[in-house]
């Protein structure tokens, strides 16, 4: 049976000329209504009607990538590589013309509005989407992007992730470029422990994404091989930033405390670690931008770096090097991937065996860290 306008407008409880004008984007609509109209278009899998539904398996000049947040320079070196491979003769394709416009989506790390833009790009018969960084670890949201991402590929659209690992069910996907959060996080802190620290607090992202739990077990795996952690593999990972909801029940490691990926997180979330254990020696933080937060914090209490207490991130942004002692961080290849999703997502690469890479990280030793005062 053929869904019609009139369904999705009865689905979404709105009248049919305002999931027209939804559709077409020519008159403004309130955001709610929008992805209310969108969500009920995405259930019923509708597409239009006459000529466009003969296209519907067909694609578009357009590419989407998605980011968490433009503004960070994370997602923003991986979204600018992956634009330089988009578009050209010689797309490998298989499809006449080459050039094709990709638009930058950015969800500001809402599951909802990840899954609205997807919506959005199936609709205009993307050629291609990128999705950049960490996934959210929810089930239900992952049951809904995996049946999204196979509409999508069903259709024609290529689907690549960069920088996080592919679903459970990945089937949809051209190739996930992973990297190595896990190994990078073991890696630095493996550091720390060799230059004598014992008391390591550490910082992380926010609890739902794969990249705080990936990077965190990375740091207890280091602890744990030291005997320095308290906790069983597994246990609770901690506590949460001031201004982030507050702890929570079964918070275990008072070293641990979780928050956003931002220089605000950093900088509260460190001052509740000296607070709770004012022994520490050092501090690893989620990412750079949090550890720039974190470093903040240690001055403002009268403390020097390293000499008092050394600091760590992870990600190797630009200006990790320059910052005063410059940052010891991990380095992951942020340029290189985006533009390798993009060769993928245009087909001018081969996806990796498996479809399945993990991208290595590499430790950056600067002066931030220092072994401990006796």
């Amino acid at each position: 049976m053929t869904v019609t306008l009139a369904d999705v407008a009865a689905r979404a409880r709105v009248s049919p000329a305002t999931v027209s004008r939804v559709l077409n984007g020519n008159y403004p609509v309130a955001a709610s209504t929008r992805e209310r109209v969108l969500r009920a278009v995405d259930d019923l899998d509708y597409v239009l009607n006459g000529p466009a539904s003969s296209l519907a398996a067909a694609t578009s000049d357009l590419v989407g990538i998605l980011v968490n947040d433009i503004a960070d320079p994370f997602f923003g070196i991986m979204a600018g590589a992956a634009q330089t491979q988009i578009g050209g003769p010689g797309d490998g394709s298989g499809r006449a013309g080459g050039e094709k416009l990709a638009v930058i989506c950015n969800t500001g790390g809402s599951p909802e509005r990840e899954l609205t833009y997807l919506t959005l790009l199936q609709r205009q018969r993307a050629a291609a989407v990128v999705l950049t960084g960490g996934a959210v670890e929810n089930p239900a949201h992952q049951a809904a992007m995996s049946a999204k991402l196979t509409k999508l590929a069903d259709a024609g659209t290529r689907i690549v992730f960069c920088g996080r690992p592919p679903l459970p069910d990945g089937d949809a996907l051209v190739a996930a470029l992973a990297f190595d959060n896990r190994g990078g996080g073991r890696r630095l802190t493996e550091h720390l422990i060799s230059l004598g620290h014992r008391r390591i607090g550490y910082v992380a992202g926010p609890r739902e994404r794969t990249t705080t739990r990936h990077r965190l077990e990375g740091h207890r795996e280091a602890l744990r091989a030291a005997g320095l952690d308290a906790l069983p593999a597994g246990g609770d990972a901690g506590g949460t930033a001031a201004g982030s909801g507050g702890r929570g029940a079964g918070d275990d490691d008072p070293l641990v405390v979780h928050g956003p990926y931002d220089r605000r997180s950093g900088y509260e979330a460190t001052l509740e670690l000296l607070r709770r254990a004012p022994d520490v020696t050092a501090i690893v933080a989620a990412n750079d931008t949090v550890a720039l937060g974190a470093c903040a914090a240690v001055r403002d209490q009268g403390m020097r770096i390293p000499q008092d207490i050394s600091v760590a991130g992870f990600d190797d942004l630009p200006f990790s090097v320059d910052a005063v002692p410059a940052l010891t961080t991990v380095r992951l290849p942020l340029f290189e991937a985006g533009a390798r999703a993009g060769r993928l997502a245009m087909g001018k690469e081969n996806p990796p065996p498996g479809g399945i890479a993990t991208i290595a990280a590499e430790l950056m030793i600067r002066g931030s860290t220092a072994a401990p005062r006796g």
